[in-house]
């Protein structure tokens, strides 16, 4: 009878021990996730992704040297703005940080190929990624991923997030926002792209360093470009001339 009572207590102190580490992970989670209510009125001088970029350079032996340049929303083009939410977060507007239709599709595609293949993030996600943490792959990051895109949502206009993604998201090699981008690959400010440049500068999201924003895409670009024009056009954002052009300067058969 002893024996039991004396095992009942020791299964009552391990689940209490058990339950304080997970009380004191919990709070250690939420303490140390960063303070986002400054990104309201203040632009970051630098993010975690810039750091780790110029950390693989280092290692490297080179140098990187950072392209940027911050404008705010209204000097964006509305092409770009319009093209980089169709192919990056659809839903931006509708949901609060989280796409769970599209996270449940990047699931199954992942599942089916047995393989890590879709995210299914959206613009909020990746701004908290971009922002404060580093690239790996892990349960912990994508747990302070969801946290930090929860805070920017409570805390900043739907506008700033655009604001802040558009300016800080990588368009190739130490090549940060739209702004840079758009004197990079086409000599002009961001707020004079045309259609198709704007739809070129999209289809490369999430993957810059794959994909090529210059020329004519492959099959897979060149399906996904016309995929953007034409969900464009069917929300009557474009009439079917612009389209009709778009597709021909990026050598593309409608």
């Amino acid at each position: 009878m002893a024996t039991k009572k004396t095992s009942k207590r020791s299964l009552l102190r391990i689940g209490a021990a058990v339950l304080a580490l997970i009380l004191l992970g919990g709070l250690l989670f939420w303490l140390t996730l960063p303070d986002v209510t400054w990104l309201e009125k203040e632009n970051p001088r630098e993010t975690a992704m810039m750091k780790f970029r110029a950390e693989q350079a280092r290692q490297k032996g080179r140098k990187a040297r950072r392209l940027w340049k911050r404008v705010p929303l209204s000097r964006i083009s509305p092409y770009l703005i319009q093209a980089v939410l169709i192919a990056e977060d659809d839903k931006f507007f509708e949901h609060e940080g989280f796409d769970w239709a599209s996270m449940r599709k990047a699931l199954e595609a992942n599942m089916e190929k047995k393989r890590v293949r879709r995210g299914g993030s959206t613009i909020t996600q990746q701004l908290a990624k971009n922002l404060f943490l580093n690239p790996e792959q892990s349960i912990w990051r994508k747990l302070r991923e969801a946290a930090i895109a929860m805070a920017l949502e409570k805390e900043l206009s739907k506008k700033r997030i655009l604001e802040l993604y558009l300016n800080l998201i990588e368009w190739g090699d130490y090549i940060y926002g739209a702004e840079a981008a758009s004197q990079v690959y086409f000599q002009c400010p961001a707020a004079a792209l045309t259609l198709s440049q704007a739809i070129r500068l999209a289809s490369v999201l999430p993957n810059p360093h794959r994909f090529s924003v210059s020329g004519n895409g492959n099959q897979r670009m060149n399906r996904k470009r016309k995929t953007i024009a034409g969900r464009m056009l069917r929300r009557h954002w474009i009439e079917q001339v612009t389209y009709d052009q778009a597709l021909a300067e990026m050598g593309i058969i409608p």
